[in-house]
């Protein structure tokens, strides 16, 4: 079982609050991007076989990639992008999301999540869209699981 795979350890809540932490800690934007891009370089690769159309996220700055496995009543996700950034963006994602029940995942408020991170008020419009793309992919695998 790879990490992607592995169960969440903490409750959505309680995984945004030490992402929380860990932004605060970080202090500017600068530490900040650089730890999101730090987190994409973390993500294994994503298969050949899952770089399909239906796979990309649309309206993203980039190339992103999403594809969804289901087991034992959980979504895990596996991603990948062309660009540093949004491959971060989509990690980080991943650290929330992955693993969890759908209805976990559709109770959950994303945008105040990434508000308080503070996320897409550090990103560029477009870049700030296409993160919002990437949780709409992530909640409408959800609600056809």
């Amino acid at each position: 079982m790879t990490q992607i795979d592995a169960l969440p350890a903490l409750s959505l809540d309680a995984t945004l609050a030490e992402l929380v932490e860990e932004f605060d800690l970080l202090g500017d934007w600068e530490g900040r991007i650089e730890y999101v891009i730090d987190l994409g370089k973390a993500l294994p690769p994503l298969p050949e076989a899952a770089r399909i159309e239906a796979n990309k996220v649309p309206g993203c700055a980039a190339q992103v990639w999403l594809s969804t496995r289901r087991a034992d009543g959980r979504l895990f996700f596996d991603a990948d992008s062309d660009s540093a950034l949004s491959k971060g963006n989509i990690a980080l994602l991943l650290k929330l999301y992955s693993g969890r029940r759908p209805d976990e995942i559709l109770a959950f408020d994303a945008r105040a999540a990434l508000d308080r991170l503070g996320l897409p008020a550090a990103l560029t419009r477009q870049r700030a869209n296409g993160l919002n793309n990437m949780v709409g992919r992530i909640r409408e695998a959800a609600a056809q699981a």
